[in-house]
């Protein structure tokens, strides 16, 4: 269901619920054989499984009633949205901790884990539950990852010299990243220069080859390629299976594919993709609380020895196991998937139904602004996901990344708004070029007022002469 109080009606479910509450696990025990461990995992008896009742307009409105009143949130993509019945959810397993925190350790954390990773071998259409372990978020995916390769230049599998490729609209943390291990360790990074606005997937394609075939000069190889799926500031989606297969046809060594917003965004099969490994965080767009990602990594004997960076009692009996345990947390945001999947199964066509309606949005939205203001959208609609980049009118003044952060910070203090603003910088000849991008999204919160308010504010400082250079630092 979306909420619109003047565009569109509300749509309903009829999905089955799709599992029953963890929490209520407690009759007899199974063994599951996990890497090099056993753990001991309880289960409840077999039960019917009930039809969902489809979630009422009243009901949708209760489920985020904690967002702040008076703000139109249009930013999903940074830091998502937990609903109140998962952070219900969450508080009884963080309960069940604190009320006997040695039975929880010993009895309960694993098998809980093990369920989050079974539900998401399924979501992702991966081989096997050993090929999920949850993680913190995307960042530390791309640690355990990177880790791995800087291993394979210190024990001498990879050359001095050799390289690393990556997008340069590469969110900002695994750049640093991958400057950090791969450059550290002897290798070369290459950045994929991609130009913006966008107008196909052939320009993508066409800037990767040559990335790559810079990659090969002078003899080196390619060990890591680092590809977006949905890509964070600018926001596109990337087409990630044919990077993969050029990659592949081009013999890269290992291929990483950083999905932070794509599960519950975009279409994920790891059959399809076939990349090595893959991870996405479940916070954005799968509605769980801060923080959870998985980490996918393919079954092979190359890529076999993977270890999480924070070494704790679990080390050597898989990453998966490792990543259970990295020492005394709150664990709670890594367990909600069940009740997270029965919140989805009250939705038309449960996540992918959500995914398809919030692309259909955002798209609408994205087009009704640029219509408005006489820009455009930076890609076309198939490349925008539940996210779309919309141009802001040039008389705005955005000529740095300073001036966009100060417009969005007067947009939220001002005016109510919450959205990311994108400096681009002109190219050599170009007359009153846009500078400036909205990062709209769309979830299923949202509201078509969120938009118009943001359409209003926006009007509002183009009617009154407003430039940049009018804030201060």
């Amino acid at each position: 269901m979306f909420l619109s109080r003047s565009l569109h009606k509300p749509f309903s479910a009829t999905a089955s619920s799709s599992s029953s509450s963890v929490s209520s696990m407690a009759s007899h025990h199974l063994h599951h054989q996990n890497g090099d461990s056993t753990i001991t995992t309880t289960h409840s008896p077999p039960s019917k499984k009930l039809k969902a009742t489809p979630i009422t307009p009243s009901e949708l409105l209760a489920e985020f009633s904690h967002h702040h009143p008076s703000t139109a949130r249009i930013n999903n993509g940074s830091f998502g949205s937990c609903p109140a019945s998962i952070i219900a959810a969450q508080r009884k397993y963080q309960l069940q901790y604190l009320q006997q925190p040695d039975d929880f350790y010993f009895n309960r954390l694993k098998p809980y884990i093990l369920k989050t990773r079974s539900i998401i071998k399924d979501l992702i259409n991966a081989d096997h539950v050993d090929e999920i372990s949850v993680v913190d978020n995307a960042t530390t995916a791309a640690a355990i990852v990177l880790q791995h390769i800087t291993w394979s230049f210190f024990e001498s599998k990879f050359n001095k010299g050799d390289t690393a490729v990556m997008l340069h609209y590469a969110y900002g943390a695994v750049k640093k990243s991958v400057q950090a291990y791969v450059t550290r360790a002897g290798g070369e990074v290459i950045e994929v220069k991609l130009p913006f606005p966008l107008k196909s997937n052939d320009e993508i394609i066409t800037e990767f080859k040559k990335a790559l075939e810079k990659g090969k000069s002078n003899g080196r190889k390619i060990r890591l390629a680092v590809i977006d799926h949905v890509t964070s500031m600018p926001c596109v989606v990337i087409p990630v299976k044919e990077l993969v297969k050029i990659c592949r046809d081009e013999g890269v060594d290992r291929i990483f594919v950083d999905a932070a917003h794509a599960i519950g965004c975009a279409e994920v099969d790891m059959q399809d993709i076939g990349a090595d490994f893959y991870t996405s965080n479940l916070h954005k767009w799968f509605f769980c609380p801060p923080s959870v990602a998985f980490l996918y990594s393919r079954k092979t004997d190359k890529i076999a020895d993977l270890h999480h960076p924070v070494v704790s009692h679990e080390y050597g009996n898989g990453l998966a196991v490792e990543s259970a345990w990295i020492g005394t947390r709150d664990y709670s945001a890594q367990l909600v998937l069940p009740e997270v999947m029965d919140f989805l199964s009250r939705f038309e066509g449960g996540i992918d139904g959500i995914r398809k309606r919030n692309h259909e949005r955002v798209v609408e939205m994205g087009e009704m602004l640029a219509a408005v203001w006489g820009t455009h959208l930076g890609s076309p609609p198939k490349m925008c996901a539940s996210l779309a980049m919309v141009g802001m009118p040039a008389c705005l003044g955005i000529s740095s990344d300073s001036d966009a952060l100060k417009l969005r910070t007067h947009l939220r203090d001002c005016f109510g708004i919450e959205v990311p603003i994108y400096y681009r910088a002109p190219n050599d000849g170009e007359f009153n070029p846009i500078t400036g991008y909205a990062r709209i999204s769309h979830q299923v919160y949202n509201t078509t007022e969120d938009y118009y308010k943001f359409r209003d504010a926006v009007n509002k400082l183009v009617n009154d002469a407003f430039t940049c250079a009018l804030l201060s630092d």
